[in-house]
């Protein structure tokens, strides 16, 4: 096959890239790319190719994949991203109705939210210590 099949598909691939949500088409652009360069320089049997042209692909998207994830970042950077109970766990607030019978409400952030834990007098400063569903368990600070 002719190194410039190769390389009209290399720049479908990269155009193409271009109009479709994602990041997957240039790394099998660049696949390609790298097949025409190969057939120009070596010029291979179509077997060959094809062998060049997975392998390439393979290659460039698993730096792709390498790349992708240095520059977003990993789950673990953010472990507390989505999941607002879990980030208010030891954030600080302070009682807005006395906590009786070891429930009431607290002021924490820009929200009001029910609240259990030992009996505090309304305007006690409160940390947040663990988080059940919109219940925050609190303990005085």
């Amino acid at each position: 096959m002719s190194p410039w099949v190769w390389a009209t598909g290399a720049l479908i691939g990269a155009l193409a890239e271009l109009m479709v949500p994602g990041f997957y088409l240039i790394w099998i652009a660049a696949g390609a790319a790298i097949t025409a360069l190969a057939v120009f320089a070596f010029g291979v049997a179509l077997p060959a190719q094809i062998i060049i042209f997975v392998l390439a692909s393979l290659l460039t998207c698993g730096i792709g994949y390498v790349a992708y994830q240095r520059l977003i970042g990993t789950p673990t950077d953010q472990p507390a991203l989505n999941e607002r109970g879990a980030a208010m766990v030891g954030a600080t607030g302070v009682v807005s109705e006395a906590l009786k019978s070891g429930r009431g409400k607290v002021d924490l952030g820009d929200g009001v939210w029910l609240a259990e834990g030992p009996d505090l007098e309304e305007g006690a400063p409160v940390t947040v210590i663990e988080v059940r569903g919109t219940v925050l368990i609190v303990a005085r600070r």
